[in-house]
């Protein structure tokens, strides 16, 4: 990426906040940014930086909002002849007590209304990724294998679905604003889940995501220093992306945690994720993601597989489960279960695991299974929980992965 690209990047929210805030139509303002980007990207590199770029490119997308208004006008002169419309009437005035300041930052704003409970997930990231990430609908599309004309019908269904609620832009009232703020961070952790492991296609990774979270997540940060659990995200991105460089070798095949060459991992990030959790931990209030950082954080401080605490690990997941108890929890935990306890003491909990609905047929499941009958000795069963696995995944690095290795065992 080039530092017109990254600063462009950098500055999409901020420049569309200000006219959503300015004109309250998030579709209308959406285009006239995305315009004004494009020509930035055309002239920037030619003619040079502007003085002041944020402003630049708030004064070329307000001319389009401008344009857009006046033809608007014109048009309904023309269709109702009626007396022309004051232009102000096309602005939406800031909600009481909501008065920002020009220069202020609406990124969190702008995060909290892509991420509006009144969208999907799936257009809740595409949005986010298209209005904050400043990532175009091809590259969107791209990063979740799906044809360009898909997802720009995606992104304009999102933007309507605005439109018609009516949703004002500035944050929600404090009663309601922790339960939105897991939303937006739930979409952030989903982001970066999807680049870490890609859910489908020939790569393991998808680069551009997970870095796209970070850089969403640290710029959420100093919006809410005080906030735990965004400490805690940006930790446990941090520490999970640290392993990427050895998670694959030269060949795009999958490595698992235990087989990895640990001086490979990014040292920095780990040194930052680690001081993150730390200092979240023990000043906020205990939440997911924090607890998800203080194990990744064990795992990444251990010299060697053999030297990791399993069980400080699996203490954590047992806190963990008590707060946020879903299946992907407690499967992870019967890992760590069966590290500490033995293999069977993790076959006992996947048992239970079985019987939910929402990870039953899941090839992580099938896959854990096999590695713990395989830990157990049960090679023939192991082999072919491996097979089922494969079955079922659609991402092609790990089905290799889990192939290879039921064959390795046949």
């Amino acid at each position: 990426m080039t530092a017109v690209e990254e600063l462009l990047r950098e500055l999409t929210p901020q420049v569309l906040g200000v006219l959503v805030r300015r004109y309250g139509q998030f579709d209308a303002c959406e285009d006239a940014v995305q315009e004004a980007l494009l020509d930035a990207a055309v002239q920037w590199p030619k003619q040079g930086l502007p003085d002041n770029p944020r402003a630049w490119l708030i004064t070329v997308a307000g001319r389009r909002m401008t344009d857009q208004v006046r033809s608007e006008q014109a048009r309904r002169r023309r269709e109702e002849t009626v007396a022309a419309q004051e232009p102000a009437d096309a602005f939406v005035s800031p909600a009481p007590g909501d008065e920002r300041l020009p220069d202020q930052d609406d990124t969190l704003t702008l995060l909290f209304l892509c991420c509006h409970p009144s969208l999907s997930q799936a257009s809740q990231l595409a949005l986010t990724l298209r209005a904050v990430g400043g990532l175009t609908t091809a590259q969107i599309a791209s990063a979740f294998l799906v044809p360009e004309a898909t997802m720009a019908q995606r992104i304009s269904r999102a933007k309507q679905r605005i439109k018609a609620t009516g949703v004002p832009f500035r944050l929600p009232p404090e009663p309601e604003r922790a339960d939105r703020l897991r939303v937006v961070l739930h979409v952030l952790y989903l982001i970066f889940n999807e680049g870490y492991t890609a859910t489908s296609g020939p790569d393991l990774h998808r680069a551009e995501l997970t870095q796209e979270a970070i850089r969403l997540t640290r710029a959420v940060r100093p919006l809410l220093p005080d906030d735990g659990e965004v400490a805690g995200l940006l930790a446990l991105m941090l520490l999970t992306e640290a392993r990427r460089p050895a998670r694959t070798d030269g060949e795009g095949r999958l490595i698992p945690l235990d087989e990895q060459d640990r001086g490979l991992w990014d040292g920095q990030a780990i040194a930052e994720g680690v001081a993150l959790v730390t200092e979240s931990l023990s000043r906020t209030v205990l939440g997911p993601y924090q607890l998800q950082a203080a194990i990744a954080a064990v795992h990444d401080e251990a010299p060697t597989a053999a030297d990791t605490d399993w069980p400080q690990i699996l203490a954590l997941y047992v806190v963990l489960a008590g707060l946020d108890d879903n299946p992907v929890v407690r499967l992870n935990q019967a890992v760590a279960s069966a590290m500490v306890h033995g293999p069977q003491a993790g076959l006992d909990l996947l048992d239970e695991l079985a019987t939910d609905e929402r990870i039953s047929g899941h090839h992580r499941l099938a896959s854990v299974r096999a590695h713990l009958l395989e830990r157990a000795g049960d090679l023939d069963a192991a082999a072919a929980g491996y097979r089922e696995a494969a079955r079922r995944t659609t991402s092609l690095p790990e089905k290799r992965y889990l192939e290879t290795r039921a064959a390795r065992l046949s």
